[in-house]
């Protein structure tokens, strides 16, 4: 294999971020008199997008068109103003990505996550390192697993998906890997369980960041 870039996913790929998510609409709930979730929870209703979490949150019965607006925007500002309480890189995540940019392996983000908060805890945990494009949830693409935007940052970086490999730790993500013609690579540290990424097609699956260079 001679792959020349690496696209990762960013919540439970690169960072751990459920419990700042979680903290966050949680705050948000008990605001409004609903039930808080525990966080083994939030490993199932976060990957599609913090307003797909909101409606994933509140009780069937409050998910209402006008209610589920209401709580993303209180959602999406308690958020970006505790997106780094508890946040940081996986263990060997550094260390990955230290080797993969020395090596000259081009290095990408695609998330669901809304673009402005992708750009800021990119900003931060991501400085020390030359990615080539950040990309979170966006007008411009739909969502994943649709693989749109996935081909974009391909022809962004001048390659084919035949050169690309694909982290994620869902099945979003193997979803859109396959679908966007990349290998896809489970992250089994991240959010998921391993059966749901080999259920959804993963090509490979990993224990740590650092066994992916094995590909390379």
């Amino acid at each position: 294999m001679n792959f020349r870039a690496v696209i990762f996913d960013l919540d439970g790929t690169l960072a751990d971020t459920l419990e700042d998510i979680a903290d966050a609409m949680n705050r948000v709930l008990s605001s409004l008199g609903y039930p808080a979730h525990k966080y083994d929870e939030y490993r199932f209703l976060v990957g599609n997008g913090i307003k797909n979490l909101v409606k994933k949150s509140l009780p069937e019965s409050a998910q209402t068109e006008e209610n589920i607006e209401t709580c993303f925007r209180y959602m999406m500002d308690d958020y970006e103003n505790n997106y780094l309480n508890k946040t940081s890189l996986y263990t060997g995540i550094p260390d990955l990505l230290d080797k993969l940019s020395s090596d000259h392996v081009k290095l990408a983000v695609l998330s669901n996550k809304a673009d402005s908060i992708t750009q800021k805890i990119c900003d931060v945990l991501l400085k020390n390192w030359p990615f080539t494009l950040i990309m979170g949830a966006n007008n411009r693409f739909p969502r994943k697993p649709d693989p749109q935007s996935a081909l974009y940052i391909a022809e962004y970086m001048e390659l084919k998906p035949r050169d690309i490999c694909y982290l994620g730790d869902s099945d979003v993500d193997m979803q859109t890997a396959n679908a966007a013609g990349f290998f896809s690579i489970g992250a089994g540290w991240g959010f998921r369980p391993k059966k749901e990424l080999i259920d959804s097609g993963a090509k490979k699956v990993i224990d740590f960041p650092t066994e992916m260079l094995s590909l390379f």
